[in-house]
């Protein structure tokens, strides 16, 4: 097993893999492997933390990051990081890949200086990487809400005093008729609804 930078003869498998990985987990289908496929092109995007694990030259999973941001009550901006999609093909769900994925791509990230990572996700999956809720230290999304905000200071008293909205790149947008027309050039997948799904409405609506 291997961790190493993504590169350009990565593309299509990698985006084929973050789309098996999230086909049906949020809603019936996913928009994953578009996100992906637009954060390259961003202004926003960071190559030299943007990893895939690979095993036995075949690529298993991915992470993804980009710049964000966080704007305070006085129009302040501190910059920050983002990672995500972090895709694990599902043949290989639970069984550490993503862990070490993450938590490579975070000492990187502390390496290179960053202030401070931002995701949105549950935090049961992040909060053993050091994670904290963002309403505990006063990071919430544009609209106010805190739901799904999860903050990791890179290094002591990086967010000292900063309290704000995290705005992420517009790379991560997905409309829902580009993503159709994207997955066009991917084999057919059946949408379902599943019980994932309803965990995730769940959460966004609190």
């Amino acid at each position: 097993m291997i961790i190493r930078l993504e590169q350009p003869k990565d593309y299509e498998e990698v985006e084929t893999v973050t789309r098996d990985a999230f086909w049906n987990l949020y809603f019936p289908g996913c928009s994953e492997h578009l996100a992906v496929h637009n954060l390259r092109k961003s202004k926003d995007f960071i190559p030299k933390l943007t990893f895939v694990i690979e095993e036995d030259g075949k690529i298993l999973g991915s992470i993804f990051y980009s710049k964000s941001k966080i704007v305070t009550k006085d129009n302040l901006e501190i910059e920050t990081i983002t990672f995500g999609p972090v895709s694990i093909h599902p043949s290989k769900h639970r069984q550490g890949y993503g862990k070490k994925l993450i938590m490579h791509s975070i000492e990187v990230a502390k390496n290179l200086g960053y202030k401070a990572i931002i995701t949105l996700g549950y935090d049961y999956h992040y909060k053993p990487y050091g994670f904290v809720d963002g309403k505990d230290i006063g990071i919430c999304l544009p609209n106010g809400n805190y739901t799904g905000v999860l903050v990791l200071p890179l290094y002591k008293k990086s967010l000292e005093n900063i309290i704000g909205c995290v705005e992420f790149t517009p790379a991560l947008e997905t409309p829902i008729n580009e993503v159709e027309e994207f997955d066009k050039k991917f084999p057919y997948k059946k949408k379902e609804v599943l019980p994932s799904q309803y965990e995730y409405e769940k959460m966004i609506s609190q």
